[in-house]
């Protein structure tokens, strides 16, 4: 087995949010912290999570994961409520840069992706986005199918 250089064993993606870059233009990102309980961690390690349906808000001077599933631990002795509120961890500029954005320009705190980083904490990548029209899903589909249709023609050189 052939391993990466800079491939890392602590780094794992847990839950990914493919649907977010097609139904929102994501202006920019931020990696945030998630304030977890023992088996919401140890439920991650072993289970999956979902973050498709999630959202995130800024509410009294903080930021919280709304509608995040993460799968019951069997084995807890105090387990979690599956779709709790939980609270994310930025900086107090960052903070204010999201509600100011979501609360002049309309745009929407989207969760990307969850995943464990190097030091095998959990982190979660939020994108700053506003929601597309159909008639913007349609030009972003033509654009994909033209670039698969380029790559196809290249390999067969036709």
């Amino acid at each position: 087995m052939v391993q990466k250089k800079n491939a890392d064993p602590n780094y794992k993606v847990i839950a990914e949010n493919r649907r977010a870059r097609y139904d929102y233009a994501i202006e920019d990102d931020i990696e945030c912290g998630i304030i977890l309980s023992g088996s919401e961690v140890k439920s991650l390690r072993e289970n999956s999570a979902n973050v498709a349906e999630s959202y995130a808000e800024v509410k009294d001077g903080e930021l919280w994961l709304v509608n995040s599933y993460i799968a019951p631990y069997e084995r807890a002795m105090f387990g979690h409520e599956e779709r709790r509120r939980r609270k994310l961890l930025v900086s107090k500029r960052e903070l204010s840069r999201l509600w100011s954005d979501t609360q002049r320009k309309g745009m929407t705190i989207v969760p990307l992706v969850m995943y464990f980083n190097h030091k095998g904490f959990v982190k979660l990548k939020v994108g700053i986005g506003k929601g597309k029209k159909n008639h913007d899903k349609r030009a972003s589909d033509a654009k994909r199918d033209w670039g698969r249709q380029k790559q196809r023609l290249l390999r067969h050189g036709d």
